[in-house]
């Protein structure tokens, strides 16, 4: 067994999966003792991006069987293992907002980037280390998965490059019909229960006192989606938060609807300066959690 485990957050999606097996095949290859794996099952869009590189999926897991670990994805507790505190974290690659303290020194990589599979190119790049077509197949995937195939509002000047790259050392010679269908197979929603569509991308966050969660789901219809406004909010009920919004975004026009529960009705049309109508919310323009969800409900509460 491996002396450290490299993971990402809790509902795992193709940057989590993609940058855990990259960063543990790189601190591998610089004398370390590294395995990647996953705390939960590849969703549709993940598991598209490891069949078409023929990679296979980490092992889950829900606690570490190390006495070390790294990071990849997230840094917050609420969406690590749960025994993250009984562990030593020894490094962190995140493009997220910081919320995590430590005891001990660590390596920390952290970049407001568009994914953690764009940091990691670099420290590949920097490192000199050649990367295998099959990861890097994975990683330009992860760069696709979160950014919208360039077109989020995450995207920055690091990721086109990154992206370009990996796609030559992967063999894609167009990575923009790969991407729609990278993007596309996550979207295919019929088989999947209202408990795993409001689960499948979701997080927590602690926001005035709140207890938010934040799901989101991609598709190329939100009417679709919202034929099944009365599934999906009482899968919404039966997980118990304070509050949770439920972002439902259309990848073909980068636009979003939401399903809000919860008892902040005003604060959340303040947020978004638009007004709820049976429980939905309409986001012209918003396809970024990070970006564009979380920000404004975090300077409203």
């Amino acid at each position: 067994m491996a002396n450290t485990l490299v993971f990402g957050h809790k509902n795992p999606d193709t940057d989590t999966i993609a940058s855990a097996i990259a960063a543990s095949y790189f601190l591998n290859q610089i004398g370390n003792d590294t395995e990647a794996v996953a705390q939960g099952e590849p969703n549709a869009e993940t598991q598209f991006a490891l069949d078409y590189f023929k990679v296979a999926a980490p092992r889950v897991i829900s606690s570490a069987d190390t006495e070390t670990v790294v990071l990849v994805d997230h840094n917050e507790a609420a969406q690590s293992v749960d025994n993250l505190a009984d562990v030593t974290v020894e490094g962190i690659y995140d493009h997220h907002k910081f919320a995590f303290t430590n005891a001990t020194p660590l390596y920390i990589t952290a970049k407001p980037w568009g994914s953690v599979a764009t940091i990691l190119y670099y420290e590949f790049k920097q490192a000199n280390i050649e990367i295998p077509s099959d990861i890097a197949g994975l990683m330009a995937s992860a760069i696709i998965s979160d950014t919208l195939l360039l077109k989020s509002p995450t995207t920055t000047t690091y990721d086109q490059p990154a992206l370009e790259a990996l796609a030559k050392i992967a063999g894609l010679t167009n990575y923009e019909a790969y991407g729609l269908d990278l993007l596309k197979a996550g979207t295919d929603l019929s088989s999947r229960s209202d408990k795993e569509l409001i689960d499948g991308d979701a997080k927590s966050f602690e926001m005035g006192g709140h207890q938010f969660r934040i799901g989101q789901v991609n598709t190329v219809d939100i009417d679709d989606v919202l034929a099944r406004q009365s599934g999906i909010e009482a899968a919404m009920v039966a997980e118990g938060y304070e509050d949770f919004l439920f972002v439902i975004t259309d990848i073909l026009n980068s636009n979003s609807k939401a399903i809000y529960l919860g008892d902040a009705n005003q604060a959340i049309e303040s947020a978004f300066n638009a007004t709820l109508t049976n429980h939905v919310i309409d986001l012209p323009g918003v396809v970024s959690r990070k970006k564009q969800v979380v920000p404004p409900l975090e300077n409203q509460f």
